[in-house]
């Protein structure tokens, strides 16, 4: 108690002290970060005749609409999107560059917050948000109040849900498919909260695909509701991870539920909305509303268009290049894995041998830069060290500890295949239009088309509750 009251009493001061030189915006008691996976501008305008006047309209007529938000890293995916808009940052300093990534140690697949010192409540995941190489802006705010502000994290997924609460949150909770219940990890809590052992009594085996926001609604509620967060001075933190994924059916979109998902979604919306507000006071609330930034696709054969494409093989590339570095250095096992478009090397039996790494990993780029469906390749010297703006996305996105030795950039619309490990995707340089909208405590209703990018959420968010900013973040805030 003792600490909330000091705490908001700065936060007081503060407001009225620089009211002499500048009008000051009110303090939010609570934040609400609302990321929607797969969330397209297209799809959102497509189905507005069909939304309600208190969900995306509300936030699209009264809030501050960023029409042209990016990512400035790339490849993009649901947990590398979250822990951009959570950090402030890019995978190069976050470390979260996928949902899984290639463990250099063992060659083994490992996903991006498991953690086998602890164990799971309802569920037998081990997890931790330990990969988390910096802070988070729910991180900055529990070190800002001593840890008195409430700081909760909830979504359908595991990444998601760890990777939004970030270090310091008091509890992060998603769902388990295998028990049909919400759960967590004892890095949170000791033993599950009351009212998230209630919930799942009351409402155990409800969740189906056809209404997974209407459960991440009910229990961010539920939230809210039992851990008092908006209730004094102190800001608390709450982020939700709605889903928009695009159906895909045989290869075909299924634009029926595609609409069903986002007019349902815009009613879960206006329910959160609605009901926060009314708890917590429409004044004293601050959402952030945004996408991951990409989206499924239908797999495209451009060859019956007469599009330029075909199948680039990694495994089979990879074995290649290693017969062609064994007859230049002698026989060995100098590639030891692939991942997707990344090539390991063997780099601790390079060194024994005595080989120049340099000078390894750039015989590696000449030769496959002559290999079809390549359009370029990136060594970890290259990124590293690299200020070329054609590879500043990649530079962004590149992680030594989680990354490989070698990168390669497939052509546009050429498929890049992996027959061992059964990983696929088809290549693309063009971005996801979507949007990032402010509602809530201090904003202004404005339409901004000015391009900007996700890692300045963190600092704006931090500047409007009076803290710090996380401790890689570079980006400036929005306002």
């Amino acid at each position: 108690m003792i600490n909330k009251y000091i705490t908001a009493t700065l936060l007081a001061v503060v407001t009225v002290g620089s009211a002499g030189a500048q009008v000051s915006r009110p303090v939010p008691r609570l934040v609400v970060s609302i990321t929607i996976d797969q969330l397209h501008s297209d799809y959102l305008e497509a189905f507005m005749p069909s939304y309600g006047t208190g969900g995306f309209r509300k936030l699209l007529k009264e809030g501050a609409v960023y029409d042209n938000a990016q990512y400035t890293f790339a490849p993009v995916d649901r947990a590398s999107s979250i822990a951009s808009i959570a950090t402030g940052t890019s995978p190069s300093y976050n470390g979260i560059t996928g949902f899984k990534w290639l463990d250099k140690n063992s060659l083994v697949q490992v996903k991006c917050v498991d953690d086998n010192d602890y164990e799971g409540i309802f569920t037998k995941e081990r997890t931790s948000p330990k990969n988390i190489a910096t802070t988070t802006v729910n991180d900055e705010l529990k070190i800002a109040t001593d840890g008195d502000a409430i700081v909760y994290s909830i979504a359908i997924d595991r990444d998601a849900a760890v990777i939004g609460g970030g270090h310091a949150a008091d509890g992060a909770v998603w769902f388990n498919e295998d028990s049909k219940c919400w759960c967590s990890s004892k890095y949170y809590f000791k033993k599950a909260p009351q009212w998230l052992e209630g919930y799942n009594l009351a409402y155990t085996n409800t969740l189906t695909a056809d209404n997974v926001n209407t459960n991440i609604t009910n229990i961010a509620l539920q939230c809210v509701a039992s851990t008092g967060m908006g209730a004094d001075n102190v800001p608390d933190m709450l982020s939700v991870v709605y889903d928009a994924e695009v159906p895909i059916d045989n290869d075909k979109l299924d634009k029926q539920l595609l609409q069903y998902k986002y007019i349902q979604l815009d009613r879960e919306l206006e329910k959160l909305i609605s009901q926060i507000e009314n708890k917590v006071g429409k004044n004293n609330v601050l959402f952030v509303v945004t996408s991951t930034g990409y989206c499924n696709e239908i797999d495209i054969d451009y060859s019956k268009y007469r599009i330029p494409s075909g199948t680039f093989y990694v495994n089979r590339t990879a074995n290649l290049l290693n017969m062609y570095l064994g007859a230049i250095y002698g026989q060995d096992k100098y590639v030891e894995s692939c991942f997707y478009n990344q090539i390991y090397l063997n780099i601790k039996q390079i060194e024994q041998k005595k080989i120049n790494t340099s000078e390894l990993l750039s015989r590696s780029q000449t030769f496959l830069m002559q290999l079809s469906g390549v359009s370029n390749v990136f060594t970890s010297k290259n990124l590293l060290l690299s200020g070329d703006s054609n590879s500043s996305r990649l530079r962004n996105w590149f992680y030594p500890n989680n990354c490989g030795d070698l990168v390669v950039e497939v052509s546009p619309g050429w498929k890049l295949l992996n027959e061992e490990k059964f990983q696929q995707y088809t290549s693309k340089e063009s971005t996801m239009p979507f949007p990032l909208i402010f509602y809530g405590t201090g904003i202004t209703a404005k339409e901004i088309t000015t391009p900007i990018t996700i890692d300045r959420i963190a600092p704006t968010i931090a500047k409007s509750i009076r803290i710090r900013a996380p401790n890689a973040c570079s980006a400036t805030p929005l306002y």
